[in-house]
């Protein structure tokens, strides 16, 4: 049973994955859908319009209809900021559950502290209380870590190649649920501009063809046309910035949590080496 128990974590692991995955794809559908139904109902309420018809201009300081006169690519757009919100969130709550109960700082003074004073059981012990992605890795060392202590077969400099390798092994399985989503926020950062420079070149060609009629310039056209590529923009610009903070965000967390990881590993194996 325990050499089953190994091979059994990274199989669960790649089955949660799978489902977050599948899950991920989900909520981009029905985000775009809540998009659509936003940009239909709410900012092209005939309400927002001049003579209760969208086709005609926004009511003045109507910001919705405005928005609205933003043309096809709003949703599209509109999908993106949603996704940075909602991904985002997603990121903040596993990263917080990742962080565990407490302080990681005090957490990791605390492990050394015990390491000093040889009491590794007492360490086990804090990391249960402490859990998330730190406390497992450094509990799942310290298992490795004790037994160790007990193998007498073994040279010291194999037994700190196993120690390291049980730390390498325990943080490659926390480490993409950390990373998780990440690559969709990132990839926004970059793709909602370019839907945004889309939006405005459609919308200066609409201005365009409206500037180049005989006659006088229908003026409807050509205002429709400015405020659609503005618009979007805006929107493209306002994304992109949003998600490019909650990317850069989220990694220097998760830099910190893998710099405690390291730092508590390399105690460990100091002292391993010191008193062994």
């Amino acid at each position: 049973m325990a050499a089953s128990a190994p091979a059994k974590a990274p199989a669960q692991q790649a089955q949660q994955s799978g489902l977050k995955n599948y899950f991920a794809g989900a909520a981009i559908i029905v985000l775009f859908i809540i998009a659509v139904l936003i940009y239909m109902f709410v900012l092209g309420n005939p309400a927002n319009f001049e003579g209760n018809d969208p086709a005609n201009h926004p009511v003045k300081g109507n910001y919705l209809g405005v928005v609205y006169k933003g043309g096809p690519i709003v949703p599209i757009l509109m999908t993106c900021f949603l996704m940075v919100i909602t991904f985002s969130i997603e990121r903040f709550m596993t990263l917080g559950k990742a962080t565990g109960t407490g302080s990681i700082d005090a957490f990791v003074r605390k492990i050394k502290s015990l390491l000093d004073q040889n009491n590794v059981q007492a360490a086990i012990a804090e990391c249960d209380k402490q859990k998330g992605s730190v406390g497992n890795v450094v509990r799942s060392v310290l298992g490795k870590y004790k037994e160790m202590e007990g193998e007498g077969a073994l040279q010291k400099e194999q037994k700190l190649l196993a120690i390291q390798k049980e730390l390498e092994d325990s943080t490659a399985l926390e480490l993409p649920m950390l990373e998780k989503n990440l690559t969709i926020v990132a990839t926004l950062a970059s793709v909602a501009t370019l839907i945004g420079l889309l939006g405005t070149v459609l919308g200066m060609i609409r201005a365009f063809s409206a500037l180049a009629n005989a006659g006088a310039p229908d003026t409807a056209a050509l205002s429709t046309g400015i405020s659609e590529a503005l618009i979007n923009t805006a929107l493209g610009i306002g994304t992109s910035a949003l998600a490019i903070i909650a990317y850069n965000f989220f990694t220097s967390k998760i830099d910190s949590l893998t710099y405690s990881i390291d730092e508590v590993g390399f105690s460990i194996m100091q002292n391993f080496g010191s008193k062994n």
